[in-house]
């Protein structure tokens, strides 16, 4: 006489893959929130006359946009 027991029952494995899909899509989200190379290359995009009108320089837009999360 075979025992069998089925410890997986099918709706797990499509359980699972809706949670992991739900981490990525909010890792991506956060990834996307504190990216900031959309504000880098909006400045990048101005030209010299409109950075200096914001008080900066070429050289320092990456200094200015990660201004509060590094200090240099």
């Amino acid at each position: 006489m075979a025992i069998t027991t089925d410890f997986c029952s099918p709706r797990l494995p499509a359980l699972f893959d809706r949670l992991l899909a739900a981490f990525r899509r909010g890792g991506e989200a956060d990834f996307a929130r504190l990216s900031r190379r959309a504000e880098i290359a909006a400045l990048q995009a101005k030209s010299d006359a409109q950075l200096a009108e914001l008080g900066l320089s070429r050289d320092r837009i990456v200094h200015h946009v990660f201004a509060d999360r590094i200090w240099f």
